[in-house]
C-alpha cells in the first residue's frame, strides 16, 4: 500500500476514534469542564507507534471540541495542547514509560487557564488539580494499558515493529 495513503488512513482512523470516544465520555458527563475524563485521551500514546497519530489526535480533538459545543478558547487551546502532547510523545517514542507524560503536562498547564477564561471555572488552582487527575487517569492509566496492548500488534497495525523502545 502507498505510504501516504496508509499515513492518511491511520490519521483518519485515529481522529474518528478520538471523536467517538469523546462522545462516549461526553454522554456520561465526563468530557468537559473542570473534571475531564476523556477516554479518547488514552489515544495520546499512539504517537509512540506512528507519526500519523499527531494529525489524527489534533483533528480528532478539534472536531470533538467543536461537536460537544466547547467555547472557542477551549477549541483552539485544547486542540493545541493535544497537538503539543502528541509531538512530544513522538519525540520521546524511545521511552515507553514517558509516552503519557507530554499530554498530561500539556493539558495540565494549558487547560486550567482556558477553563477560567472561557467558562469562569474557579479557583484556578483547583482546575490544575482536577485536570491533572483526569489526564493521569486517561493518559497515564488507560493510555499505558492501551500501549502495552497495542505493542503486541504494532507490526500489524502500524506497519513496523517498535524496536527502539526502552524498558
Amino acid at each position: 500500500m502507498n505510504k501516504k495513503t496508509l499515513y492518511l488512513t491511520h490519521a483518519a482512523v485515529i481522529a474518528a476514534l478520538y471523536v467517538v470516544l469523546t462522545f462516549l465520555a461526553n454522554s456520561l458527563g465526563l468530557a468537559s469542564y473542570a473534571i475531564q475524563l476523556r477516554f479518547s485521551e488514552a489515544l495520546t500514546i499512539l504517537p509512540f507507534f506512528t507519526p500519523a497519530a499527531i494529525p489524527g489526535l489534533f483533528v480528532g480533538c478539534l472536531l470533538s471540541n467543536l461537536f460537544v459545543g466547547a467555547a472557542l478558547p477551549d477549541i483552539i487551546f485544547g486542540s493545541l495542547a493535544t497537538l503539543i502532547g502528541a509531538v512530544l510523545t513522538w519525540m520521546l517514542r524511545g521511552h515507553k514509560w514517558l509516552a503519557p507524560l507530554p499530554p498530561i503536562l500539556a493539558n495540565a498547564i494549558i487547560i486550567p487557564p482556558v477553563l477560567l477564561f472561557a467558562y469562569n471555572i474557579e479557583p484556578l488552582w483547583a482546575s490544575f488539580i482536577t485536570v491533572t487527575i483526569g489526564e493521569v487517569l486517561s493518559c497515564g492509566v488507560l493510555g499505558m494499558a492501551l500501549l502495552f496492548t497495542l505493542q503486541k500488534y504494532a507490526k500489524t497495525l502500524f506497519g513496523s515493529p517498535i524496536t527502539n523502545s526502552i524498558g
